[in-house]
């Protein structure tokens, strides 16, 4: 399951495996006594990258091939010079010309110097021969508002590129007030959607992460977001629960869900299988779609986790992850 998105990137997926951090015993028992802010609202999420992501190689003999480099490789500098956009980084090719130059590139969390001399297209411009991107935006749901941090947590996964499915390398990056316009349904084989405007001249929080196991930040003073009772933070366990989620302009809805099987420390994140058992919601959605991802999940009065991830089979059925998860990786980061 994953937010609706737009220049292909995913925010993690049924597809995709979310890159799951698992927390400490210390830090688990952190979380003793806490109590948050279910949201359930959906948000614009604009995110830049650190450095540009490879997404593609042409077929053939390029520069960029020649001198090794491989798509999912996340560009940091050019020439010794920091690139911090595509446009940027195209600049600095140009700059640069036809002689050869150093990249400096992180390749799975390492780091890489290769030698790259670009050449010039039928345009006349400096090129290397890949196709770089540098930053996504999409719709996804806040989980938790902590009034204690002025910190929140949403989906529950990481935002990924579309091409390369790799964890998008955070620079910086911003929440944005988001309205449900219509709703995609999903259906066996077909993943739905929540189909959204959001508004890019206001900004709701500033983000500080992008993990395997959701997107962290602070919310602006006064925003509405942080209104709401908070509940205790509890542990998740088999039978019914519910899912505060945002399928229809700005109104939030408790939607009946069981929870099948609980597994701790699931190594992707999928902590809970969880089923939609609520007739409104299957019929409004098919069951978990897109965009849903970050619904926070409510059981006897305590919030427990979050919904991420989709069945394609069934789309009825899917996975959460535990809300003391995304507690200790946004402390941890």
């Amino acid at each position: 399951m994953h937010g609706n998105i737009q220049k292909g990137v995913r925010f993690g997926a049924a597809l995709a495996l979310a890159l799951a951090l698992c927390a400490t015993a210390a830090l688990a028992a952190e979380t003793g006594g806490k109590r948050l802010v279910p949201v359930g609202h959906t948000v614009g999420v604009k995110l830049f990258s650190r450095g540009v992501v490879v997404v593609k190689l042409p077929e053939g003999s390029t520069p960029a091939r020649t001198c090794g480099l491989k798509t999912g490789d996340v560009i940091e500098a050019c020439g010794g010079r920091t690139v911090t956009s595509t446009e940027q980084f195209q600049s600095l090719l140009q700059e640069n010309g036809t002689d050869t130059t150093e990249l400096s590139v992180k390749r799975q969390g390492s780091p890489v110097t290769l030698s790259v001399e670009p050449e010039r297209n039928e345009e006349g411009a400096c090129c290397i021969g890949a196709w770089v991107r540098d930053s996504m935006a999409g719709i996804g749901t806040v989980t938790y508002y902590d009034p204690d941090s002025n910190t929140f947590g949403a989906l529950g996964h990481g935002i990924t590129d579309g091409d390369t499915a790799a964890l998008m390398p955070f620079g910086n990056g911003a929440i944005l007030p988001s309205t449900v316009k219509a709703v995609k349904k999903g259906g066996c084989g077909s993943a739905g959607e929540l189909r959204g405007e959001f508004d890019l001249t206001e900004e709701l929080g500033q983000l500080y992460a992008n993990t395997g196991c959701g997107i962290f930040g602070t919310l602006n003073v006064a925003c509405s977001l942080a209104e709401g009772e908070a509940l205790p933070v509890g542990d998740a366990s088999e039978g019914p629960a519910v899912i505060r989620s945002n399928i229809s302009g700005d109104e939030v809805q408790e939607y009946a869900v069981e929870i099948l099987k609980t597994i701790p420390d699931a190594p992707d994140g999928r902590e809970l299988v969880i089923s939609v058992t609520d007739p409104e919601l299957i019929a409004a959605t098919g069951g978990i779609v897109q965009g849903m991802s970050g619904s926070p999940i409510l059981q006897n009065g305590q919030l427990v986790g979050a919904v991420t991830h989709v069945l394609l089979s069934d789309p009825t059925k899917g996975y959460g992850i535990s809300v003391e998860t995304m507690l200790n990786t946004g402390a941890m980061t």
